[in-house]
């Protein structure tokens, strides 16, 4: 074969093998430019400003894992720019998100299936309270309770509209308790009624006035006991984690990251060992608790949130159905409303 004839047989194989390089080269680079525009536009969202995550209520142990995710830096960590917004009176984490005002907040189930009842469009992501906090503080000295039936001639502090009221009217007609024929004695934001002796149980959050109020009680010589609904078959389900069902479809990575973010905020937060760094963290954002009080705050709250199986966060559907089923019943909604259509899928 002549040395012409040569060169020309190997000259086609090295132009491929150039181009195929050149092909391998441009689709490398190309991959790395797809994935730079996915991350980047994945988190377009946490760079136009931060995403407002409005709570239920004041700054308190009931709220420790999201002060733990901000004040740690793990939402930073996830990637999220989250500005923490509190709630109280006047304030509507459900509206917020709906309004978009926020993109997530915390609600209880009464008022996540208040609202879907009425048209909006609601997504749950997360459980945070296994149990239900809401109980009602007496002095224990003074009044034995075994049953539910004890309640019959004691004066009772309702909050007219409030979830305790639904509690209390599902607790009566599950035992039977004569509603109408009861001493109830209508809670407004002021304790000063129990104080006097004008209500005989007052409804409070076992978990942070609960501890405030049986301090002060010892501090008077008197026993604080506490009626716990949940102990007798009610579970009516406290503050979840929300978000709208909008964001969900257009941003789920960024709706998924929060959920982690807040679920690994609570699960650190609630770890025994780290219990004088959250109540510090807490201390932060309301410097009147005293450390001893928000030690006993914090230890309350982790028996509602962490459950006896399973992980933090997790839906109990049995209790929203049975939540649903109470509201229907007193005619807090006026249709049905399919709770499994509520949830978002569990993060992993």
């Amino acid at each position: 074969m002549s040395r012409t004839s040569g060169n020309d047989s190997i000259l086609p194989r090295l132009r491929s093998e150039r181009s195929g390089r050149a092909l391998l080269a441009f689709f490398l680079c190309a991959m790395f430019f797809l994935c730079l525009f996915c991350s980047c536009s994945g988190q377009r969202e946490e760079r136009q400003g931060p995403m407002v995550y409005r709570l239920k209520w004041f700054y308190n142990a009931s709220v420790a894992g999201d002060i733990w995710a901000d004040e740690t830096g793990i939402f930073r960590s996830f990637g999220l720019n989250v500005k923490i917004k509190e709630g109280g009176p006047g304030q509507d984490a459900i509206k917020d998100v709906e309004l978009q005002r926020a993109w997530f907040g915390v609600a209880s189930a009464d008022q996540v299936i208040r609202a879907v009842a009425r048209g909006a469009d609601i997504v749950v992501l997360a459980q945070i309270f296994q149990v239900n906090p809401l109980q009602w503080i007496y002095r224990a000295n003074n009044i034995l309770i075994k049953t539910p039936r004890d309640l019959e001639g004691l004066r009772i502090g309702i909050t007219y509209g409030g979830n305790d009221e639904a509690i209390f009217n599902a607790l009566a007609h599950k035992y039977g308790l004569p509603v109408d024929r009861m001493n109830l004695y209508a809670v407004h934001y002021d304790f000063t009624p129990f104080w006097l002796g004008k209500a005989d149980l007052w409804p409070v959050y076992r978990n942070t006035q609960g501890i405030i109020l049986s301090e002060k009680l010892k501090k008077e010589g008197c026993l604080p006991g506490f009626f716990n609904p949940n102990q007798f078959g009610i579970r009516f389900v406290a503050n979840s984690l929300i978000t709208s069902r909008r964001l969900l479809k257009e941003h789920p990575e960024t709706v998924r990251r929060f959920t982690k973010a807040v679920l690994k905020g609570w699960s650190e937060a609630m770890d025994p060992h780290m219990e004088d760094k959250a109540c510090r963290l807490i201390q932060k954002k309301q410097p009147d608790y005293s450390l001893q009080v928000l030690r006993k705050q914090v230890r309350a709250t982790r028996e509602m949130v962490v459950p006896s199986r399973g992980k933090i966060g997790e839906i109990n559907r049995e209790a929203w159905k049975q939540t649903a089923r109470i509201m229907l019943r007193q005619k807090l909604i006026e249709h049905p409303v399919n709770v499994d259509l509520l949830f978002a899928p569990q993060t992993e």
